[in-house]
């Protein structure tokens, strides 16, 4: 596509264009002498400004060399780049094991206290199995089951007959199992029922015009007994026996205020129900 004007194009300033047409001549040139020397006038508007183009040498940073080897240098980073200050791993405490561990068994030890909850436990144990064993089967001096159940109907209780074995034979049960630690807290409570149940009957068989304690007219020794079936279901049985593994042989809590209380309501109504004298009249 030409244009009707037949003049060619020229540059703003006047300088001829390149003619159209086979180049007269064409040399080789050397790569290098496309090159900018260290400082090179432009021609922008023609305004004589020069501009400078410092070398860069990476020996000395900022210091400024005659060189041309700008390909071959390294440009200068814009910022340091800060290093994240690494600090040193501060070793943990050391914490002795075996210390520890001497430390839970010292916490577990109490002591004589289990050896102390044994002897209370079978103690007591032992005298419910041998008073159950006298008015069952009547050994060491005792009455046996005819005059057990004699002696229930004169203090007024109701179906003496099936109570004299149902009061034996459960007054040996729970010794028994109190011996072994085995369901302490019922075994006790069972026992603190026998025993409350046994001290209002003895109570209310005495012609007293008020409560004595002191032997041998009083119930010193029911009293103690009563104290001892307390003491073991609050306290528990103790690492000595077969409740060793469940929680009410050495932390004993709310099951054990449950098993005194049921204790000692069985205890009153049994005597309620069977007999429904007041001991205290």
């Amino acid at each position: 596509m030409t244009s009707s004007n037949d003049s060619h194009w020229q540059r703003p300033d006047g300088s001829p264009g390149p003619t159209v047409g086979r180049p007269v001549s064409a040399s080789l040139v050397d790569p290098e002498d496309d090159l900018s020397p260290g400082s090179y006038s432009g021609d922008f508007g023609n305004t004589g400004t020069t501009t400078v183009i410092p070398p860069y040498d990476p020996a000395n940073s900022g210091v400024v060399n005659s060189g041309y080897h700008l390909i071959e240098a390294q440009e200068p980073l814009p910022y340091a780049q800060p290093q994240p200050s690494v600090r040193p791993m501060q070793s943990a405490p050391a914490i002795d094991i075996d210390e520890d561990d001497e430390r839970v068994r010292a916490a577990g030890r109490r002591g004589t206290q289990h050896l102390g909850l044994l002897v209370l436990r079978v103690g007591l144990g032992a005298v419910l199995i041998a008073h159950g064993l006298q008015k069952l089967f009547g050994w060491w001096g005792g009455s046996g089951v005819t005059g057990f159940k004699n002696s229930l109907s004169d203090v007024g209780y109701q179906h003496a007959d099936i109570l004299a074995y149902v009061g034996a034979g459960g007054e040996i049960v729970s010794g028994v199992l109190l011996v072994l630690g085995l369901f302490t807290p019922l075994a006790a409570a069972g026992a603190l029922a026998f025993l409350i149940n046994g001290l209002l009957a003895m109570v209310s068989a005495r012609s007293h015009s008020h409560f004595t304690y002191f032997l041998p007219d009083g119930n010193e020794y029911q009293i103690s007994l009563v104290v001892m079936a307390v003491a073991v279901i609050l306290s528990g049985p103790g690492r000595y026996g077969l409740d060793a593994g469940r929680g009410w042989s050495q932390r004993p809590f709310i099951g054990s205020f449950v098993a005194l209380l049921a204790g000692v309501a069985a205890g009153i109504a049994v005597w309620v129900f069977l007999n429904g004298v007041n001991p205290l009249a």
